[in-house]
């Protein structure tokens, strides 16, 4: 297995990173909450906890994967009311619409899915736990509550001081997203306090599971009680991650995940995208204005995962078109020069882009080896084999998932190619007009001439990839 350094927030470092298990590894990522389409901004965290798993595959482990849907949360319930609809029926679209877009994106299909309201029962039994060990208290109205004094670790991950909380009385928070400056015990259950409130029946009363609970429920029954990787945003840190941590540990007494790596915010005019502030676009913004969804998976490897990036129409028709020349590239990937005296090796760069990969996942590094590799064959001078440049770029796209690996050389009619030897003839003799005469009547035909150091070269114009 290969050599991989990760950022653990737990512990605000690069490390090792070993594996519970020699050759598995046992992921957990956050997934949806299904009351709005995912904003890219969500779609972001999915496309770096892809990339963290196609790394994972790519160092030799076999990694299990599970991200959970929640599909019961305040804020579903909320919008099902005013759609008057159940929140089964309510989330069932944007559900669909979430896994269209992971798949639009290349990303690969998790091992599971898990549906919170599958999974009420796993909670119940863990919320129980914590009652016997006396970590979580019944409020008056039949809420069950996690006491966080009796937690000693609790703030570990996100550096707060559970101090901060009320001094000499409990401060309950019935809401499962707050402010730093609101520590307070955390809701493990909600009692049912309207009649068209969505319910179970449990022995502490009827109610509905709070958000944290549903994460710590799914991840243990898949993946065991202690796991080796816990992903999601950096605004998970507090409180979500930080509660899962103490109401797992706290039903267990032992280590919950071994790393949580946390990917930052994809910002819009220097701000947060978010469904709250209202300033946020889809992957259907997207598809609107004619861009292939790839350009904005590309898009994300121009910044490290742990940066903020700052999304702009402009830096997204920039990425599409950098990925349209990297297919090309890989497209047309020309013949062997025989005539050049130095072969070009690919090991070099292979070398370079793993380094960078397995450097806590250097996406920008690793597209930057890229790009030398392609300027070093188009140079002209060395010779290359192109079967090991296909196979080199079809590794690299394991990775990437940016479709390279699925691209076929274009063939181009045998018409438009005596046209363009004709203009290469023109060219030659210096019969400027005539040469240009023909790129137009190339053009005309829905082809264009590229003119390169080693030739010109044909292809279609304002093709698509699919």
């Amino acid at each position: 297995m290969a050599v991989i350094k990760l950022y653990n927030t737990l512990t605000r470092k690069k490390e090792l990173f070993r594996p519970i298990r020699k050759d598995r590894v046992g992921l957990y990522t956050c997934g949806p909450t299904v009351y709005n389409y995912m904003h890219i901004g969500n779609l972001r965290t999915y496309i770096f906890e892809d990339t963290l798993r196609r790394t994972l595959e790519h160092a030799g482990y076999k990694v299990r994967h599970v991200m959970n849907i929640t599909d019961i949360e305040d804020k579903i319930i909320r919008d099902a009311q005013k759609a008057n609809e159940s929140i089964f029926d309510f989330v069932k679209p944007y559900e669909k619409a979430f896994l269209e877009d992971l798949q639009k994106l290349n990303i690969e299909q998790a091992w599971k899915y898990p549906k919170a309201t599958d999974h009420i029962q796993e909670m119940v039994r863990l919320i129980q736990k914590l009652l016997k060990r006396k970590m979580a208290y019944a409020d008056a109205d039949g809420s069950v509550y996690f006491d966080i004094s009796s937690f000693q670790p609790y703030g570990r991950l996100s550096r707060l001081r559970k101090d901060k909380a009320k001094s000499g009385t409990r401060a309950l928070n019935r809401q499962d997203e707050y402010t730093k400056d609101n520590i307070q015990d955390f809701s493990l259950w909600k009692a049912k306090h309207a009649p068209d409130e969505p319910s179970w029946a449990t022995p502490f009363g009827e109610g509905r599971p709070g958000w944290h609970i549903e994460c710590s429920a799914m991840s243990m029954k898949y993946l065991g009680e202690t796991f080796d990787i816990h992903g999601g945003a950096v605004d998970l840190i507090f409180p979500h991650h930080e509660n899962e941590i103490a109401q797992s540990e706290g039903a267990t007494g032992k280590p919950f995940a071994r790393f949580f790596i946390e990917g930052e915010h994809l910002l819009i005019n220097g701000q947060k995208m978010s469904k709250s502030l209202g300033n946020f676009f889809t992957l259907r913004d997207i598809e609107a204005k004619g861009i292939d969804p790839l350009a904005f998976r590309y898009l994300m490897f121009t910044a490290h995962y742990r940066a903020k990036l700052n999304f702009t129409w402009e830096s997204l028709a920039a990425a599409e078109q950098s990925l349209e020349r990297l297919r090309d590239f890989v497209r047309n990937i020309p013949p062997k020069k025989s005539r050049a005296k130095k072969r070009v090796s690919t090991t070099i760069y292979r070398a370079n882009f793993e380094k960078a990969i397995f450097n806590d996942l250097d996406m920008p590094k690793a597209i930057a080896e890229i790009w030398k590799l392609i300027r070093k064959v188009n140079s002209a001078k060395d010779q290359y084999d192109p079967s090991e440049l296909q196979k080199l770029f079809a590794d690299f796209d394991r990775v990437l998932g940016l479709g390279l690996k699925n691209i076929k050389k274009e063939i181009v009619p045998p018409h438009i190619l005596q046209l363009a030897s004709q203009r290469e003839e023109y060219r030659n003799q210096r019969a400027w007009g005539e040469a240009d005469a023909l790129r137009k009547e190339i053009e005309s035909l829905g082809y264009a001439v590229e003119d390169r150091p080693e030739g010109p070269r044909v292809k279609r114009a304002n093709r698509q990839d699919t």
